[in-house]
């Protein structure tokens, strides 16, 4: 892979850690505070909690998806981005397009499915 597509790739994973980011910012300021004197009743304040704990796993799975931006960006540093974890072979390039955080190439991804499929 070029200098060229590694910088293409550092800053299509450094725009999704910032808005990842950006959004968990966001709900610690303004989705935190949940003031029931606001709510003028039981069913408000119950659909108000829902959504909030509903915003609150979305922020937990980005979690997940920000260490893999991390891992991706790494890889990128150590010179070894866009090799698949499993074979070690290179991951194509329209799968690093449409997922550049991609850890396997989509053989190996593939595989990694049917098993989790299986013992699941």
């Amino acid at each position: 892979m070029n200098k060229t597509q590694l910088k293409k790739f550092r800053t299509l994973l450094e725009g999704k850690r910032d808005d990842i980011i950006r959004r968990a910012r966001q709900t610690l300021n303004e989705d935190m505070a949940l003031d029931s004197n606001e709510l003028p009743d039981e069913m408000d304040l119950a659909s108000t909690e829902y959504l909030q704990s509903f915003t609150f796993r979305l922020r937990g799975r980005e979690k997940t998806f920000l260490k893999k931006i991390q891992k991706a960006l790494a890889k990128i540093d150590a010179g070894t981005f866009g090799l698949c974890e499993d074979c070690e072979q290179p991951i194509s390039i329209k799968r690093l397009e449409a997922r550049p955080e991609a850890p396997r190439c989509i053989k190996c991804k593939e595989e990694q499915e049917r098993e989790e499929k299986d013992f699941a």
